[in-house]
């Protein structure tokens, strides 16, 4: 019977139609309804499943297939769920809002675009997510550089650079660790990896907005809003220096080679302490802090949007939609419809190089195509995860081409959920802000061309390579077993 399923081959044609499907649904889910793209990737995986079934596969093949997409998302998960408890105890531990205090402090009238992009920085790798700083730091940034009498779409690009570099850069990002996760890449191998493009493009946005910024140096910056947010902050959280140490406890631990969950567990004990001994929280809050995220009503909105997260329940959103994502990615993978597009784009992507451009442009494709910088992660993460091994390239290549073309493309699509998500909070259209957010095109510029040449390309060594090959073969024996019973 397996003989037979593995013989039949599925049209290149023929393979498209449940992608091609589930993005006309998620275009119209997304767009006109405003829905969430669940749906959509539950219609794509049943549409596969009913294509192979006609082809010939039996349905236990293709639940497999489903199962084994989902076994290959738990070490993600678990990491997602975690981060959504660290989120919620260095929020409860007043150990953002330290971050956040100082941070605020060093705005000056005469650089406001790079501090402003820095600021954006500092907060989005603290908590993790480029929404939420851009949602209200970036909120209280556009209404300050306004006042100065700077060009919103210049204000706007500059806060979404900032955002998206520390969101791209933090552990407690969803992307990140999504990224991460999906291609079975230890998580701050893959961080450091996306350095080599990433600091690059910061480096070169901070130069763009200096010289940018210069003409608008003379202008008195109105200090009201940002007052208003260190008064709250203040009035709310005991401030200290010392809880800088969570933090820095964690960039220890990971310096020496601490795995991502036992490090980021330390980070929740840690902020869970702090809100205990240092904010004086008593346990049970503490506790339903770690499930249901940090609850605050300081009086100032933006701080209220900003620290009522973490938790979690938070992060049901984001492993729900990777347990669907990967039940699609599971069924085209194991019914051969991944291979037979993948083929077609390798007889082009032949070199290592050419095959990381292919990724980071398929990144960029599906989120203009799927509305949803999730499925650019996870849909291109499953279709070259073998092309990648066969190649003898390191799984860090393969994440960190997905972020530098999915999560930073992102935001210039006015129709995926980013644009429209920025569009709505800082009132700039991605047409309008597109030039002025140099980090989000330059990192994927710097990656195609770092790819070309050859430069940080990372090839699996020897004993990597039998590992690999080793535990391939080890899931191989229990999906034959798993089909046998």
């Amino acid at each position: 019977m397996k003989k037979n399923q593995q013989e039949i081959e599925i049209p290149f044609l023929l393979a498209l139609v449940p992608l091609i499907i589930m993005i006309a649904t998620m275009a119209i889910t997304i767009i006109v309804f405003e829905g969430s793209p669940h749906v959509p990737l539950a219609i794509g995986a049943i549409v596969a499943g009913v294509i192979a079934w006609r082809l010939g596969y039996k349905w236990q093949t293709i639940e497999e297939g489903a199962y084994k997409g989902i076994r290959l998302a738990l070490p993600a998960i678990l990491i997602i769920i975690v981060v959504g408890m660290i989120i919620a105890s260095w929020i409860g531990g007043g150990v953002i809002a330290t971050m956040i205090y100082y941070g605020l402090q060093i705005i000056t009238p005469s650089l406001f675009l790079m501090t402003i992009c820095i600021i954006c920085g500092v907060v989005a790798l603290a908590i993790g997510s480029s929404w939420s700083t851009m949602g209200t730091i970036g909120v209280a940034g556009m209404g300050i550089g306004i006042s100065m009498g700077i060009p919103a779409a210049m204000v706007a690009g500059a806060v979404i650079s900032g955002s998206y570099f520390g969101d791209k850069m933090s552990p407690l990002s969803d992307t990140t660790n999504l990224a991460a996760g999906i291609t079975n890449t230890n998580l701050f191998e893959h961080i450091k990896h996306m350095m080599y493009t990433t600091v690059p493009g910061l480096v070169i946005a901070l130069i763009v907005y200096f010289f940018l910024g210069r003409q608008f140096g003379g202008t008195a910056i109105d200090q009201e809003n940002i007052q208003g947010i260190l008064s709250a902050l203040d009035s709310n959280f005991i401030i200290s220096p010392w809880l800088l140490l969570v933090p820095a406890a964690i960039v220890v631990l990971v310096a020496m080679k601490v795995p991502a969950l036992p490090a980021l567990i330390i980070g929740v004990f840690l902020g869970f302490m702090c809100q205990i001994f240092v904010q004086g929280g008593n346990v049970g809050d503490a506790v339903n802090t770690l499930h249901d995220g940090f609850v605050i009503v300081s009086g100032n909105e933006m701080v209220d949007e900003l620290f009522n997260r973490g938790g979690i329940a938070s992060m049901m959103f984001t492993v729900s939609l990777t347990i669907f994502a990967m039940v699609l990615g599971g069924i085209l993978e194991q019914t051969g419809m991944l291979k037979a597009i993948v083929e077609q784009i390798l007889k082009v992507a032949k070199s290592a190089g050419s095959l990381i451009v292919a990724t980071i442009v398929s990144a960029f494709f599906t989120n203009a195509t799927a509305s949803e910088q999730y499925i650019s992660i996870l849909l291109p993460g499953r279709m070259y995860a073998t092309a990648y091994q066969d190649k003898g390239l390191h799984s860090k290549n393969l994440s960190r081409a997905l972020e530098d073309g999915g999560t930073l493309t992102s935001p210039f699509i006015p129709w995926n959920t980013c644009g429209v998500f920025i569009l709505a909070t800082l009132a700039v259209h991605p047409f309008a802000y597109a030039p002025y957010a140099v980090l989000n095109y330059t990192v994927p510029i710097i990656g195609i061309i770092m790819a070309l040449v050859g430069y940080k390309v990372q090839f699996l060594t020897e004993d990597e390579l039998t590992k690999l090959k080793a535990t391939q073969q080890r899931i191989d024996r229990e999906n034959e077993m798993t089909e046998g019973t």
